[in-house]
């Protein structure tokens, strides 16, 4: 009998599918209805900083600055934290919070915040377009690399933190990320698209579901990143089936993250994903996750070149 029962970040998880952080998880009785399924942990649906003037028609959002630093008492805010503490008190399987800030002193004001309302742990969900031509990547960085470690000392709840694949070196930012403090890395933050109307000359963004093709990219980082930085590794995008899982084990992670699927197939499906994987380690008889876990990562697959450029070349002269 296959046992889907693992850890992240120090918690004990019934089994690695986490649901990420959506409209999945922003309403009470669907998080009991994921936790019925089969869920392991849920991300409740990210406190945004810019919540805070979600009841000022006139405030333009592309205005915060850092002379602005909105109450946890504006009525975004209080009331995400509010409903964050009521469905903390009505489910039993770990909550993990989400927060997606732009100012660093706004990181850790509300990262307490959401820590006072008996979530699990927290996700630090980092979601900018850097558009300056004056900031060096390694300054973008250095920011990104102090707000976490500011964040670390404010709370005493685990941290993960959903990085960008846009980074000059993902190896690196890893690495420095998990030597500060973060104990899970979620792979990757999917950015939004903006596309242009021909018909108005408008720039217009939709909010578009993940295709199972989209693994690829993080499938490739997680098999790299596995054993080489402290910090635990949760796939994220791609996962559409219970096979996606057992690849992205495979690969390295601790844990995989789930939304796009259940949004398609319904929240019932949850329990579809994971019976595929527990039948894929029934048939290849493994008790245990950890027993495959990392089998395919770069540190132990026989030609580690592959995850680098040989694949590439090799794809590529074999074209006629």
């Amino acid at each position: 009998m296959a046992d889907l029962a693992t850890t992240y970040m120090g918690l004990s998880l019934a089994s690695p599918l986490v649901v990420a952080a959506s409209s999945v998880s922003n309403m009470i009785d669907r998080i009991e209805k994921v936790e019925a399924n089969g869920a392991g942990a849920v991300v409740i649906r990210s406190l945004f900083e810019e919540q805070a003037f979600h009841d000022d028609p006139d405030f333009d959002l592309g205005s915060i600055h850092a002379a602005y630093f909105p109450t946890l008492e504006q009525s975004g805010v209080k009331d995400h934290l509010q409903w964050t503490e009521r469905t903390r008190q009505q489910v039993k399987l770990p909550l993990i919070g989400s927060l997606n800030c732009v100012q660093p002193a706004s990181w850790v004001r509300y990262a307490q915040a959401l820590e006072s309302t008996g979530v699990n742990a927290l996700e630090l969900n980092f979601y900018r377009v850097e558009t300056s031509v004056e900031r060096s990547g390694a300054e973008i960085e250095q920011e990104l690399l102090d707000t976490v470690a500011a964040v670390h000392q404010a709370v005493k709840l685990p941290i993960a933190v959903k990085l960008s694949p846009y980074h000059t070196s993902v190896a690196h930012i890893a690495h420095q990320l998990a030597e500060r403090g973060v104990a899970g890395l979620v792979l990757f933050n999917r950015f939004l698209q903006p596309d242009i109307q021909l018909d108005d000359l408008t720039l217009h963004s939709d909010m578009f579901l993940s295709s199972p093709e989209e693994i690829r990219l993080p499938l490739r980082w997680t098999a790299i990143l596995y054993g080489r930085v402290q910090a635990e590794l949760a796939l994220n995008t791609g996962v559409h089936s219970g096979l996606d899982a057992v690849k992205a084990i495979l690969a390295g992670a601790q844990v995989v993250q789930v939304a796009s699927a259940l949004l398609r197939n319904g929240l019932g499906y949850l329990e579809t994903i994971r019976n595929e994987l527990k039948s894929w380690m029934e048939t290849h008889e493994y008790g245990h996750l950890d027993e495959f876990r990392g089998k395919l990562s770069q540190m132990h697959y026989p030609h580690p070149q592959t995850f680098e450029r040989a694949q590439y070349v090799n794809l590529i002269l074999r074209q006629h």
